[in-house]
Parts: C-alpha cells; sequence; structure tokens
C-alpha cells in the first residue's frame, strides 16, 4: 500500500496474545534465534503460571551488564540504558512483532497525501508521574526538544528526522511535520528513545533530568546509585500499556531493582545462587549449562537492526583508500573470532544490517573469505613494504591502526581487539588498541581512531543513513566518515521509497557496496539473553529485543 497516496486511519485495536506477538520477533530471523524464540514460548506456555491468575507484589532484582549513561531517553545512547527507560516512559505508538504499527499513548492517526504531517489523536486519560497532564502541548514539546542544540540528544535526533515542526490542533490533537516523507518515522516513533518525558520535570530540572526522569510509564523512577544500582517502583495509576502486553493496567511487581554487575561471572552466578532474581546478556561459556540448570530458565530474543560492526574512519590515511581497508577485510578471520570468543552461540555478520531487518541481503553470506597473500598484495601495490620488524613501512612511516573500544568488556569486545591486533600483525600492520572509559570523548568528540566497533537496536533499514551518508558540515560526522553522492541518493530513496520490493533492492544495493569497498568489518549478531529464576513468570521482549515487565510476577 503506498502509505502517501491516501489519508488513512488506523484505529485502536484488539488486544492481541501475548505469546504470539511477544515471543515472535521481527522478521526472518536467523535459524538459531527462531528457535530458541520457539523455546521460549513453549516454556512459558507450559508453565502453571501462564494459566493461572499473576501474583501480586514483590520486587525483581535484575542485574544489568553496564550501567546506563543517562535515563533521559533523548539523550541516551546506550541500548542497556533502554532496559530501564522503557519501564518509565512510553511512545505514541508501538510496533508488534509484524511490523505493524498500533496505538498507544496516540488512538489513531492520519497521514496526509503527500507523507508531510502526521495528525495524531491522543488519549485523554493520561498522566504523567509527576501529575503532568499528558496532551498535544507535552508531545510537541518533547519533539521540539529532542531538535534543540542544547539538548544534546543522540540517538534520538536521528530516530526522529525528518521530523521539523509541531502543531497543537486541539488539547489532544497533535500534527506533526516532515521535511520529507519516511517510511521509517511512525515506526521509529514506537522506540523507546523517542519516549514522552514529562515537560514540568524535564523544564524544571535541565541537564540533570536524567537522573530524575519522569514519564507516564508502568514504573516511577525511585532513585539511582551510581555503578550500583536503579531502583523503580510501580505505577499504581498506570491503565494505558500498548498491545504488545496482556496486562494493561499496574505491573503486578511492586517494583525493579536493576543491579549494575559487569563481571560476568559474578552476574550469572548471582541468579545461581538467588542473589538476583534474573541476569542479563548471559556469557556464551554459561549458556549450554544453564540450559541444564533445573532452578533457573534461559530466555533469549533476537535483535534486529545493526551488528556488531567495526567502522573505518576514512578521515584517516591510509584507510580512506579502499584497497587498504580491503586488506584488513581480507586480514582478519571473523569465523575464527565468532567461533573462539562465542562458542556456537552468537552468529556471524555478513552484512551491515542484521538477518530480520528489512532488506537484509542474504546473498552476501560467505562471501568474504580469508587471504593473507591476497590482503599483502593489496598494501604491496599501495607501497607499503614490510620492515625487518615485519611491520609494513611507507616513506619512513609505520603501517599502524589506531583501534579504539569502550570498556567494560561487554560481549567480549575488548577480546576480539587483541585477536585481531595478532591477525593483522601477520599482515604487517601495527594495531594500538585503546580501551578506555570515555568513548564519547575520543570517538564521537576527536574522532581520534582508525577502527571503532558499535552496534544499534533498529526495526528499520533506514538506520543506515546516519552511519553511511554524507554528514552535514553542522552536524556530528559519522563513524565512517564515508561521503559518496551514489549512496547519498539510493539511502535518500530508502526512506520514501513506498513500493517494498523496490525499497527492498535499493538496500541491498547500498549493503553490496558498504561490503565490496570494506567500509566496515560485521562481526556478530547479537542475542540478547536473560538467566532467570523459575520464579520469574511473564518477561517477554518487545520487537526489538527488549524486556517488557508489565506482566512480570514473581510465583516461587
Amino acid at each position: 500500500m503506498n502509505i502517501f497516496k491516501s489519508k488513512r486511519k488506523v484505529l485502536l485495536g484488539s488486544a492481541a496474545l501475548l505469546l504470539v506477538l511477544a515471543l515472535v520477533l521481527s522478521g526472518c530471523a536467523s535459524n538459531k534465534g527462531s528457535n530458541n524464540n520457539g523455546q521460549q514460548a513453549q516454556q512459558q506456555t507450559d508453565t502453571p503460571a501462564a494459566s493461572t491468575e499473576a501474583k501480586q507484589g514483590g520486587e525483581l532484582t535484575y542485574a544489568l551488564a553496564t550501567s546506563p549513561d543517562t535515563l533521559d531517553p533523548h539523550r541516551s545512547g546506550l541500548a542497556v540504558a533502554v532496559r530501564v527507560i522503557r519501564t518509565i516512559y512510553d511512545s505514541l505508538v508501538v510496533q508488534l512483532p509484524d511490523n505493524s504499527i498500533k496505538p498507544w499513548l496516540a488512538t489513531s492517526w492520519e497521514i496526509s497525501e503527500d507523507g508531510l504531517s502526521y495528525t495524531f489523536k491522543l488519549r485523554q486519560d493520561v498522566k504523567f508521574q509527576d501529575g503532568t497532564p499528558f496532551n498535544a502541548e507535552a508531545v510537541k514539546y518533547n519533539f521540539d526538544r529532542i531538535l534543540d542544540p542544547a539538548t544534546k540528544a543522540a540517538n534520538a535526533a536521528a530516530l526522529l528526522a525528518p521530523y521539523q515542526s509541531s502543531e497543537v490542533i486541539d488539547e489532544y490533537t497533535v500534527k506533526l511535520n516532515l521535511a520529507t516523507p519516511s517510511r521509517a518515522f511512525l515506526g521509529n516513533l514506537s522506540q523507546a528513545l523517542l519516549g514522552i518525558v514529562s515537560p514540568t520535570a524535564a523544564k524544571k530540572d535541565g541537564d540533570q533530568f536524567g537522573l530524575n526522569p519522569v514519564g507516564t510509564g508502568p514504573f516511577k523512577f525511585v532513585k539511582w546509585e551510581q555503578n550500583a544500582q536503579i531502583q523503580v517502583a510501580k505505577n499504581p495509576d498506570y491503565k494505558w500499556a500498548p498491545e504488545l502486553v496482556t496486562n494493561a493496567g499496574a505491573p503486578y511487581l511492586d517494583g525493579i531493582t536493576f543491579k549494575i554487575v559487569p563481571e560476568e561471572a559474578t552476574r550469572i552466578g548471582s541468579v545461581q545462587s538467588g542473589q538476583v532474581l534474573a541476569a542479563e546478556t548471559v556469557p556464551p561459556q554459561n549458556i549450554v549449562a544453564l540450559k541444564g540448570d533445573s532452578k533457573v530458565q534461559l530466555l533469549e530474543a533476537n535483535t534486529v537492526g545493526l551488528p556488531y560492526t567495526l567502522f573505518f574512519n576514512q578521515e584517516h590515511e591510509p584507510w580512506n583508500d579502499a584497497k587498504a581497508r580491503q586488506a584488513v577485510q581480507l586480514a582478519v578471520d571473523v569465523d575464527s573470532i565468532v567461533k573462539t570468543l562465542y562458542l556456537g552461540t552468537y552468529d556471524r555478520a555478513w552484512s551491515p544490517l542484521t538477518p530480520g531487518t528489512f532488506g537484509y541481503d542474504a546473498s552476501l553470506e560467505n562471501g568474504v573469505k580469508p587471504d593473507l597473500e591476497k590482503a599483502g598484495a593489496l598494501l604491496d601495490e599501495l607501497g607499503w613494504v614490510k620492515g625487518s620488524d615485519g611491520i609494513r613501512e611507507k616513506g619512513g612511516k609505520k603501517l599502524t591502526l589506531h583501534y579504539v573500544d569502550g570498556t567494560p568488556n561487554r560481549e567480549k569486545r575488548n577480546d576480539i581487539a587483541v585477536i585481531i591486533q595478532q591477525q593483522l600483525k601477520a599482515l604487517g600492520i601495527a594495531v594500538e588498541v585503546e580501551i578506555t572509559k570515555d568513548v564519547r570523548t575520543v570517538v564521537y568528540t576527536n574522532g581520534d581512531y582508525d577502527l571503532y566497533g558499535n552496534s544499534q537496536v533498529n526495526s528499520d533499514p533506514n538506520a543506515l543513513y546516519p552511519f553511511y551518508h554524507t554528514t552535514d558540515p553542522k552536524a556530528q560526522k559519522s563513524l565512517t566518515s564515508l561521503s559518496n553522492p551514489e549512496i547519498d541518493k539510493l539511502l535518500e530513496q530508502g526512506r520514501v521509497e513506498t513500493d517494498d520490493t523496490k525499497r527492498a533492492d535499493i538496500y541491498k544495493q547500498i549493503q553490496h557496496y558498504i561490503i565490496d569497498q570494506a567500509v566496515i568489518l560485521p562481526i556478530y549478531v547479537f542475542p540478547y539473553t536473560v538467566a532467570a529464576d523459575k520464579s520469574v513468570q511473564g518477561l517477554v521482549f518487545d520487537s526489538l529485543g527488549y524486556p517488557l515487565f508489565n506482566g512480570v510476577s514473581l510465583n516461587s
């Protein structure tokens, strides 16, 4: 359907079945991921708690692998923050696992014929946790806040594009105006980083709002002990949950304590010993063992969007030359890295998109194979010749690659750096690994890297745009600093193309260019895993693989 040809209205739908919607995650996922989700659904269907009334009360302790950067959704750049953010804030719409968009804080919407405006009718029974009314003025404030440079919005700004302005039509009707049509816009509005914050609290606390968050969500913020834990408590007034969960009212739990436990062994051991009831990001070596543990259940969800990817900084020589990047691409044995570190529990990535994301091109799989001899020949062509110490030189300069990664060692990413350092030494490249706590300054402010890894959870291939489109001179540079008019044109077309077949082809062309030109090194597809005590029932995941706690109960 061409969504830009005529106005269409979406009305509040009927509630959907919990297990079907929450556990069958987006799109054509890998076989491994699909099987995991099926097992999880079967496991929850078979438990007695699934057929009895959920138990009220109790506190869930949930161990996070790293600390959130902020609880201000508009300023956060970390997926781990979303685990907490989603408990505090709601969104205008919700995206179901079949990629359909349904109402949430908005009850219905109309899209203009030219695709440049979206008019939303809003719920009239919602209040923020500080008592501020939710209305059209609040929606306008939120989206204008994201555009305001003073907010220093992170991923939210990219998700909101190409939003320009809002018009308050009446108290519960708001019109959002776009600069250009966008196929991704409506789906992006469902994401937690575009969650609706309390205008009263955001104005009052300014830069400190992320430490005192207020939304309309099922849980209210209580306190944050830095690098230790974050507590949220039940919002007793909550009664507007989306179709993604069956409990539309207040949560069953009294509260959740998110404990920050970076050490893998401690995090998982805490579940096994009963110190916490659930813990995220189960290490590969523990997954098999936990599946045989009678006291612990393993829950898994696919993530979609951009896989964990190493980005070349094309502002730095010689990585602005495709042959130099291709040499690295041929010298890095990604299969070996993924098998060694993740023991068959993670899938290798082959594309700038993950399987399950619209437009993913499976023809790229198995297309790049290690070839040290060919890699060396490419560097020879560029004049980089091995010196007496085995490191290549040109014009008296050593061939070095500055590889930056963050701490703590999330998902064994620091270990990837060490292995690549060893593999590229055989090619004659000296890899300087920098592990820093301040990635924001080193990478995003100073651009002081040749290779840096990142991933992004997203439901639409338009997520490629901020990473591979030529950056506006006034904006923060992309991680690749890629500037190619043909790719720019394709990315722009992909945003607005209404024919799904044509749109998929556009993104296939983009993916092929990125891999053929070695703009990046895709490494792995991240499966979100949670180890939980058997007493934890009703924990489900949204379309992007984030946990939802509305229906969680503790049935001992």
